[in-house]
């Protein structure tokens, strides 16, 4: 089974809902507010290529939320008795 998604527009209220805004790119056309974070990777852009070409794109945005994720939600160690 095939799964096909499209790239989503960047909303206001998106941005205002968030507390972290990661972007690929958009520059002076990202809504922007005081007190969010703001991160731009630089990506290549999948459109038009085939799935050799995207699997990489895919990997390392992969990567990239990951280590994201390590930062501001880092797992807490386990107590031990």
């Amino acid at each position: 089974m095939s799964t096909r998604t499209t790239p989503k527009i960047l909303t206001v209220d998106a941005v205002r809902e968030s507390d972290v805004c990661i972007t690929m790119g958009c520059g002076d056309t990202c809504p922007v507010f005081p007190g969010k974070r703001y991160l731009d990777w630089k990506l290549e852009d999948p459109a038009g290529q085939g799935v050799d070409a995207v699997r990489p794109i895919r990997d390392e945005i992969k990567t990239l939320i990951e280590g994201l994720i390590a930062e501001i939600a880092p797992e807490k160690p386990e107590a031990t008795a």
